[in-house]
C-alpha cells in the first residue's frame, strides 16, 4: 500500500503535535524541492516522512485511526509543507482533501479504503469520463486529467457522467477506484506546481460498484450516504469551501517563505550596476519587502476570517448562506491573490542571480502563478461570483 510507509508507530502519534512535526520536516522537504520539480513528482523520501508525521490523517475518520484534526491546525500543518516545497504543499493538501471526500461515501466503501490510518487518496473534479450504469453499480470510461498525487495514492476518486434519463442532465458522479486499476499518463509537464505529479488517470471500462459511487448533487446540497459520519459535525463542513482553506494555505506558505528568503537575500548582495553594496540599505528595498509584507499579513487575516466562519458553524450547526459561501470563495481567491502578488514583488526585487533553479524564489513564484490558475482559486472568477451575489443575482453555480 502506498501510504504505509511511516518511521512512527500508532502509539507515538497523536493530532496535538501535528504542527510542530511537519514543521520539523521542513529541511527535508525543502531538500528535496528541486529533485521533486524535477521527477515531477514528489520524492518517496518526502511523501514517507509526511506520512510519518501523521499528515495524511488529518481527515480520517477517529474509527479508523485518523485524527478529524480541527480546519485551523490544518491550514497551519499544510502552510508549513508548503513554505517547504509548493508541490509537496499541493499534493498534501489534495491528498486530505480526497481522504475528506472519501468519508463521505457508503461505510461499506470507507471500509474498503481505509484500511489503514495513513492512506492516500487522490482525486478531481473534472468530469472527462462516462459512468454507464450496470448491474450493481457502473461501468467507468475515460480520462481524469490533473489527478494530483495520483502515483503516490492507493486510490482515486475519478469523476464521471452518468445519463440521468429524460432529456435531464447528466449526474455527476465521484467514483472510488483503486489505483492498481486505473493507467496513468505521463503527461504533467508543466512551469509551476511541477513536482506535484498531477498526471491524468485513465480508466479502462472499469466496474465500479453502488456502494463505491458519490452522487456530487445531493452532496452540494449537504446530504451524503455515510451512516457512521452522517451525524459528526466535522464531516458537515462542505468539502468545496474547505478546499478554499487547504488552497489558501498553499499559498500562505510559499508567500512566508518567499519573504523569508528575501529577508536573508538582502544581506548578502548588493545591487548591480549601484552604489549599494548591501541590498537591505536601499530605500527601495525597503519599499519592496514592507508592501510583501503587508499583502502577506492582509491574506493572513482573509483566510483566518472564513476559517472562523467555517469552525463557527461546525459549533453552531447553522447553514451557510449563499452570500457567505460567494464571500469564502471570493477571500479565497483575493488572499491568493495578495499572495501571488507578494511573490511577484520579492521575485522582481531578487535579481537575475534567483533565476537558477536552486533558488526557492523563482519556484515559488511559478507555483503561486500556478495556484491562481486553479479554475475553483482563479481571484477574478471568484469575485465575479461574489459580485453576482451581492449584486442580488444568482450565483451561477452549484459549486459554493
Amino acid at each position: 500500500m502506498a501510504g504505509s510507509s511511516a518511521p512512527h508507530s500508532d502509539k507515538d502519534l497523536s493530532d496535538k503535535d501535528l504542527v510542530e512535526r511537519v514543521r520539523e520536516l521542513q529541511p527535508l522537504i525543502r531538500a528535496h524541492a528541486l529533485r521533486t520539480e524535477q521527477q515531477r513528482r514528489v520524492t518517496g523520501e518526502v511523501m514517507a516522512a509526511l506520512a510519518g508525521a501523521g499528515l495524511h490523517r488529518m481527515n480520517v475518520p477517529r474509527h479508523y485511526g485518523g485524527y478529524q484534526t480541527p480546519l485551523r491546525t490544518q491550514v497551519e500543518a499544510l502552510s508549513e509543507v508548503s513554505a517547504a516545497c509548493g508541490s509537496a504543499g499541493f499534493t498534501a493538501l489534495i491528498q486530505a482533501g480526497c481522504a475528506f471526500i472519501a468519508a463521505l461515501f457508503p461505510d461499506e466503501a470507507q471500509d474498503e479504503i481505509f484500511t489503514g490510518p495513513d492512506v492516500r487518496v487522490s482525486g478531481t473534479l473534472i468530469p472527462n469520463a462516462k459512468a454507464l450504469p450496470t448491474e450493481g453499480g457502473y461501468l467507468v470510461d475515460g480520462t481524469s486529467p490533473f489527478a494530483t498525487g495520483c502515483q503516490d495514492a492507493d486510490w482515486h476518486l475519478l469523476t464521471a457522467l452518468a445519463d440521468s434519463g429524460e432529456g435531464r442532465p447528466p449526474d455527476l458522479l465521484w467514483t472510488a477506484i483503486p489505483m492498481t486499476d486505473l493507467e496513468v499518463l505521463d503527461d504533467w509537464n508543466v512551469t509551476g506546481l511541477a513536482g506535484s505529479g498531477s498526471n491524468s488517470v485513465v480508466a479502462h471500462d472499469v466496474h465500479v460498484p453502488a456502494h463505491r459511487v458519490l452522487h456530487v448533487g445531493p452532496l452540494l446540497a449537504g446530504g451524503f450516504p455515510s451512516r457512521r459520519n452522517s451525524a459528526d459535525p466535522f464531516y458537515g463542513m462542505p468539502v468545496l469551501l474547505l478546499f478554499c482553506a487547504w488552497t489558501a494555505a498553499g499559498a500562505l506558505g510559499l508567500a512566508r517563505a518567499a519573504r523569508a528568503e528575501f529577508g536573508e537575500r538582502i544581506h548578502q548582495r548588493g545591487i548591480t550596476y549601484t552604489f549599494y553594496e548591501r541590498q537591505h540599505e536601499a530605500p527601495v528595498t525597503h519599499l519592496q519587502i514592507a508592501e510583501a509584507a503587508m499583502k502577506i499579513s492582509s491574506a493572513e487575516l482573509l483566510t483566518a476570517d472564513f476559517v472562523t466562519l467555517i469552525e463557527s458553524r461546525v459549533a453552531d450547526g447553522k447553514a451557510y448562506s449563499t452570500l457567505e459561501r460567494a464571500r469564502i470563495r471570493a477571500q479565497c481567491g483575493y488572499a491568493t491573490r495578495l499572495c501571488k502578488e507578494a511573490v511577484d514583488l520579492i521575485g522582481s526585487a531578487s535579481g537575475a542571480s534567483s533565476l537558477h533553479r536552486e533558488v526557492p524564489v523563482q519556484r515559488a513564484v511559478r507555483d503561486l502563478n500556478a495556484l491562481s490558475l486553479h479554475s475553483f482559486v482563479n481571484p477574478a472568477a471568484n469575485l465575479e461570483l461574489y459580485g453576482r451575489v451581492l449584486s442580488g443575482l444568482d450565483a451561477g453555480t452549484p459549486f459554493l
